[in-house]
């Protein structure tokens, strides 16, 4: 599937122009007229009105940042397509009343970026035969009613090589929202990419149960630190609050969601992955436009541009860059995989069994840590 999908992301640009043409409303005239006619159109009517609405602010540093420049994208590339945005809906009642009202200012189109806006709206999605819904990083499907996402676990165990080799207490710390089968996924990417590079690493998962408590997030990063952690990584929806209080106690962090978590940290910062989804969001529109989207379950990879690893931190040194850079290249060619077995769980169960690899739809219903991890997944 993804061969297709790349094949038709090349097309973009060609799509966009013609778009543009489409949009565009213009007469030539066979002669001249001899008496003014109607003035003509004073802006484009648009070819496609998309509505997008987010969980959070869109200035958070992290996803929520990440999904508006994705959608905002959209824009740039088919400048005919009008975007209604919502910022700060977190409820699923919110996101219900806030995509009928999109749809009653005419959207054809609704780009659904928080978890819990998932069921909102696949049920709209039956109410609305003839509007397009794309959910990130859900898994119903519909008639009109599709997934994307990216694929974080490859990114997540590059940047565990790179807290591998930094750590010098050997103790790692990393804060999430809720114990998701996502979430467990790419803490153990995590700590499988430290221990490969470190064997005596552990990992410390502590959870916050909620995508944006600041409180929370600055208790249980301050509490690692004091457990000993010295580099502390995250998956809530801004990491502003976990890096910068790691950076006010000098330790290294490592960011996700968006690529401006570095801004937080300009000295003790390590590296970091963010969502770069724009391609990928345009290409989906231009399918809607042109009649021939179809409901893909869609997941692209950091390699497939879908993602993007940050620029190393002041404080890592050359020959810590180049072996991160050789992994992530290992890994693009399929010279390492991450979930490869044999794998055991934190009580020594065999959870991979050598000559197995665990499958991308097995992912989201993990309910386990790996060897070396602590802390509950449940």
């Amino acid at each position: 599937m993804k061969s297709k999908f790349f094949q038709s992301m090349l097309a973009i640009t060609v799509i966009s122009l013609l778009l543009l043409t489409a949009c565009a409303k213009t007469e030539t005239p066979t002669e001249a007229p001899t008496e003014p006619t109607s003035p003509p159109p004073t802006e484009e009517e648009a070819c496609l009105i998309i509505g997008a609405l987010h969980g959070g602010p869109i200035n958070d540093a992290g996803y929520n940042q990440a999904m508006h420049e994705s959608v905002m994208a959209i824009k740039e590339n088919i400048p005919c397509v009008e975007i209604i945005e919502a910022e700060n809906v977190p409820e699923e009642a919110g996101a219900t009343t806030t995509m009928e009202n999109m749809i009653q200012q005419g959207a054809g189109m609704i780009i659904a970026t928080a978890f819990n806006h998932q069921y909102p709206a696949l049920e709209l999605s039956q109410k609305y035969p003839d509007v397009i819904f794309e959910h990130a990083g859900g898994w119903e499907m519909g008639e009109n009613f599709a997934n994307f996402f990216g694929e974080p676990p490859d990114a997540w165990y590059i940047m565990g090589v790179a807290a591998g080799k930094m750590t010098e207490t050997n103790k790692l710390g990393f804060v999430a929202a809720f114990p998701l089968g996502w979430t467990l996924t790419f803490a153990n990417a995590f700590h499988l990419g430290a221990a490969s590079v470190n064997p005596d690493v552990e990992t410390t998962v502590t959870f916050t149960f909620s995508w944006g408590d600041s409180a929370k997030e600055a208790d249980a990063t301050n509490s690692l630190i004091n457990q000993g952690v010295d580099v502390i990584t995250m998956h809530v929806d801004s990491p502003t609050t976990i890096i910068s209080t790691a950076e006010s106690r000098a330790v290294y962090s490592i960011g996700f969601q968006s690529l401006h978590a570095q801004e937080f940290a300009p000295e003790y910062w390590i590296s970091g992955t963010g969502y770069t989804l724009g391609d990928t969001l345009t290409w989906l529109a231009s399918t809607v436009i042109d009649g021939t989207w179809e409901p893909i379950f869609l997941r692209c990879s950091l390699f497939d541009g879908c993602m993007a690893m940050a620029p190393f931190g002041p404080r890592v040194p050359q020959e810590v860059q180049d072996e991160v850079l050789a992994v992530s290249a290992d890994i693009e060619n399929g010279t390492i995989v991450v979930f490869a077995g044999p794998i055991l769980d934190q009580d020594g169960n065999v959870v991979v069994a050598e000559g197995e690899v665990l499958t991308d739809d097995l992912m989201n219903s993990v309910d386990w840590f790996v060897e070396g991890i602590i802390g509950s997944p449940k």
